[in-house]
């Protein structure tokens, strides 16, 4: 019996609020789909901030600092897709997620990119303002690791101020009905893709893009 595709979610958000309703909204979606749905709650895991040592342009060696982003790094390799849902925090992405993009890019991904064709979706919750910026940054972040991007029609922006408001956002709840429907049947479609080839579906390409690093040079790239 093949295992179900996987979906691991990371919520940057601070609170158990808007954020979380959305994702529990999606992963209840996720699962008539067949999917299974993790979720990652960073205001529960142990991360430090970047620290003062500046050779993260230099290294060829994962990150140093202590804490839990290692596991969650391997909770990503392990999934078929990730979403990224994060609220807007002073018209910008909420700090939690800023730190885990840093953390997490820096210190292990960008070495080999081991979320080479892996499926991402994305999310913002919002008042009103700054919604779009935030879904823009965190899908330029996705892109850089080389996923492979699904859209929903509309982003998958949804609007709220108190807590539950975001329940009663029903175009953004749909387009985040249509997010996973899309991440679901381009996972399934990979997988099918590995199995009857069994090779991914796009080449991952150089090891790693910046020029002039050790990594770069075993594999010839200049």
């Amino acid at each position: 019996m093949k295992a179900a595709p996987r979906i691991l979610a990371i919520n940057g958000s601070e609170r158990d609020g808007n954020t979380a309703d959305v994702l529990r909204h999606a992963a209840a979606h996720a699962a008539g789909r067949g999917v299974e749905f993790e979720v990652v709650d960073l205001r529960h895991i142990r991360m430090e901030r970047c620290g003062p040592c500046g050779d993260c342009n230099d290294r060829t060696v994962v990150c140093s600092v202590g804490d839990d982003i290692p596991a969650v790094v391997d909770k990503m390799i392990a999934a078929d897709g990730i979403v990224f849902a994060a609220p807007v925090h002073g018209f910008g992405t909420a700090s939690l997620m800023q730190t885990f993009i840093e953390r997490a890019g820096v210190g292990y991904l960008r070495f080999d990119r081991p979320l080479s064709n892996k499926v991402a979706g994305v999310i913002s919750v919002a008042r009103r303002y700054s919604a779009g910026e935030v879904w823009a940054q965190l899908t330029v972040n996705a892109l850089l690791n080389r996923m492979i991007l699904v859209g929903s029609g509309f982003p998958a922006t949804v609007h709220a101020l108190h807590r539950g408001d975001a329940l009663e956002d029903f175009e953004g709840l749909k387009n985040v009905e249509r997010l996973i429907d899309r991440m679901a049947d381009m996972m399934t479609l990979l997988r099918e893709h590995r199995e009857l080839t069994g090779r991914d579906a796009l080449a991952a390409g150089d090891v790693n893009e910046r020029v002039g690093l050790p990594l770069n040079e075993l594999a010839g790239v200049e």
